[in-house]
Order: structure tokens, then sequence, then C-alpha cells
């Protein structure tokens, strides 16, 4: 059983890599990572390290400067929960999602659930040309007048 000191070592470590991931760095992921990692966010749902890479290189080759800021970490036994700002550039213009992960760890300190909870509507979606008036006028219809 994993103790709550171990967990936030590890965590620590994961945030410290979070912060600092290149393109390079992407390729230490099993370091941190279970080989049979389940990992979803609101456009992925993938098992296993080498698809968790394929998801970090995909988002260095169409994002620009794309970097993770950690806010708050929570940590209890072998469960942890963050949250952070993900600061990128696409197609010249900056954006900034808002955003929070549950990652779970195995008895050797490896995550073997990573599960980000993030508004693709709010945070992305409505921010984007074309599409983006049409997910705020959406919005607009189901929000509540008081």
């Amino acid at each position: 059983m994993t103790t709550t000191a171990q967990t936030k070592e590890r965590l620590d470590l994961l945030m410290d890599w979070y912060c600092t991931l290149t393109r390079q760095s992407v390729r230490h992921i099993g370091q941190f990572y279970a080989p049979e990692v389940h990992f979803k966010d609101p456009f992925n749902d993938v098992q296993g390290v080498p698809a968790m890479m394929a998801i970090y290189e995909h988002m260095f080759d169409t994002t620009d400067d794309p970097r993770f800021v950690i806010e708050d970490r929570v940590v209890d036994g072998d469960q942890a929960f963050i949250t952070w700002a993900f600061q990128f550039g696409l197609k010249g213009k900056p954006y900034v999602i808002i955003g929070s992960t549950h990652l779970k760890f195995n008895a050797d300190g490896l995550v073997v659930l990573h599960r980000d909870y993030w508004d693709a509507a709010e945070e992305l979606l409505q921010k984007l040309p074309v599409v983006g008036g049409l997910i705020r006028w959406l919005c607009s219809l189901f929000k509540t007048r008081v």
C-alpha cells in the first residue's frame, strides 16, 4: 500500500517533469507512468505509455510553446488531484486552458490512472474562430437568467 508521503514524493517528481516538459523529455514518460496506464481527457481515451506518449508528441506538433503551470495539489493515500493551467499558442494566438487531473499511483509509485477534467467548450471551442460563435450561441440558450 502506498502512503500519502510516498505519493507526494512521486507527485512532486511528476509535476516537475510536467513543468519542464519538452518534445525531448516526453520520451521519459515511462519513468512516471505504468505500462498499462489509462489516460482520459475530453479528446482522448487511451491505454498504455506509447499511446500517452503519442498524445504529448501530438501536442508539440499542433501547438506553439505548450507549457503546464501547476496550481494546487491534494494527496490522499495512493491518489492525487491537481489543478493546472495549460498555456499554448495556436496559429499565432495565445490560449490558456484551466483544468484538473485525478491521478492514481500503483505500489511502485507509477501512475496507473490519469484523468483530466476540463470544459472543452468553455476553455477552447468557444474561443476558436468559426465554431466559437456557434458554441457561444448554444451556451447562451442553456444559461439561466437570474
